[in-house]
């Protein structure tokens, strides 16, 4: 995370290949001056309204708030979005921050106290107005231009330190270096900085595995599972709830139950790929769902995250699930289906209607799914089928985001669709709603991400998917097989 590594003397360090110095060349530095190893960091205002701690953030370098960031915070803090939320908690410890220096604030205020050590540089505030000519190109009266003004005005003025200006706007930064200035992303809201490094929930056994980790290999048997007890080099690296497959003349699927060391327990899985063990008269089309039906039908999986592009089976199966758990098991009370609207955390408006009618527009693939379901459930003919749609429209709840908060769910099936417009707070939001009983499924597909200033490195999804691996009661798998139509497949491999 280039903008929060701490700096080494060493001219090569991990931080500066990952983000190369992108200083003026139009004003060099004097010859002789120091160069200060502590960096002075420019703060643009859409990263104080993506994560308020971001201030905390930087480590042993400086911050700088230009005068405009702060009247960018005062025109934004009005609204219950998220975004509102974020301005006015920046606001509260922008204050907390000036209210705990004893002298003034042109020297720069120190961190450390404020963070409780988490940060140990200083924090300036602009105390002094700015004349810079931009070019005739970028009109003053601009907030984001007048920004870059002070960052030009940093630069001439320290010429011995590195002044970069942080902002999540990619025109921001682009402008920027157009000038000759250092400019970078935040990127300590980034869990992966490459989306392909991603945890995928499988891993492939080699065609040697039996060889090298047999030795003293313990093999049983226990309700229908087959387990394995064994160690070895690869041992060390699986994670508990982790799926391993191998193909071949004696196929294997299991997942590891047990983690000690350099010895796992692997237990073979249920195949719901035979119509015996269907789910709703849903069975697996691939291995990837055989896997996903296993995580969603274990009572003792709380937390599942599905993956995976349009049409691999991500909403069938999981409301196929639930209904089985729900209808026929009795072992959750009703299914919750929630999803992000398209303009986050805004209400769903005061006109007549229920707050099931308002979300019914964004519910269109739950009523598609349910479509199929219900061709599903047996005989009986037009009358059984409608008897049995109201069964399960009555047994399945929608909710919207906007009044999750405070609540508590008991014994429930919560489907969180579309995570990945979620940020990771609004992420811990929903899933701290869970209860004693409840099972909370999210999904989405990180490819498609609508909110502003969310990145597949740092949308909420990607953020549980890595902060979860390896517990004991959670599991999560990358569906990678379009399921839907031979059209479908075809047009997402050429368009």
């Amino acid at each position: 995370m280039p903008a929060t590594r701490k700096s080494t003397s060493t001219p090569n360090t991990t931080e500066e290949r990952a983000a190369p110095r992108t200083r003026s060349t139009a004003r060099p530095r004097r010859k002789g001056a120091a160069v200060t190893a502590t960096k002075l960091f420019v703060l643009d205002t859409n990263v104080l309204m993506h994560d308020p701690t971001s201030l905390y953030r930087f480590e042993e370098h400086d911050l700088y708030v230009p005068i405009m960031t702060l009247e960018e915070l005062d025109n934004n803090k009005k609204g219950t979005t998220e975004v509102a939320r974020n301005t006015r908690q920046a606001s509260r410890m922008l204050d907390e921050i000036v209210s705990s220096s004893d002298k003034g604030i042109e020297t720069g205020i120190a961190l450390e106290g404020p963070s409780r050590g988490q940060a140990t540089g200083r924090m300036y505030l602009q105390t002094e107005a700015i004349d810079i000519k931009l070019p005739p190109a970028l009109p003053t009266a601009r907030g984001d231009n007048q920004i870059l003004a002070v960052v030009m005005y940093l630069a001439e003025k320290h010429p011995a330190r590195e002044v970069i200006l942080v902002s999540k706007d990619i025109n921001m930064r682009i402008k920027a270096r157009a000038l000759g200035l250092a400019a970078q992303d935040y990127f300590n809201d980034k869990v992966l900085e490459d989306s392909d490094l991603l945890y995928a929930g499988t891993r492939e056994l080699p065609a040697d595995f039996w060889d090298t980790h047999g030795r003293g290999m313990q093999s049983w048997k226990e309700e229908g599972h087959t387990y394995y007890r064994l160690s070895g080099p690869l041992a060390a690296e699986m994670l508990v709830n982790e799926f391993v497959y191998q193909d071949g003349d004696t196929p294997l699927q299991a997942w590891v139950k047990e983690k000690e060391g350099r010895s796992v327990v692997l237990e073979t899985l249920t195949d719901f790929s035979h119509q015996k063990n269907n789910v709703w008269g849903i069975t697996a089309r691939n291995r990837e769902q055989n896997f996903a039906l296993n995580l969603l039908m274990n009572p003792e999986i709380d937390f599942v995250t599905l993956l995976g592009q349009a049409g691999t089976g991500k909403t069938l199966l999981t409301l196929a699930a639930g209904l089985t758990q729900v209808l026929e098991s009795k072992r959750y009370s009703e299914i919750i289906m929630t999803r992000v609207t398209v303009s986050v955390g805004e209400d769903i408006g005061f006109l007549p209607g229920t707050e099931e009618e308002k979300m019914a527009p964004w519910m269109g693939a739950l009523e598609d799914n349910l479509e199929v379901l219900n061709g599903t459930a047996g005989e009986g003919g037009d009358w059984g089928r409608a008897a049995t749609r109201d069964l399960i429209r009555s047994r399945i709840k929608i909710k919207s985001l906007n009044f999750m908060r405070g609540r508590t769910f008991l014994n429930k099936f919560l489907i969180i669709d579309e995570a990945q417009n979620l940020t990771p707070k609004q992420m811990k939001t929903l899933i701290t709603r869970a209860g004693p009983g409840t099972k909370v499924i999210c999904m989405g597909n990180i490819a498609q991400i609508d909110t502003p200033y969310l990145t597949e490195g740092s949308s909420g999804l990607t953020f549980v998917v890595d902060r979860f691996k390896g517990w004991a009661h959670s599991g999560h798998i990358t569906l990678q097989r379009g399921e839907r139509s031979r059209l479908a497949d075809y047009a997402a491999e050429v368009l």
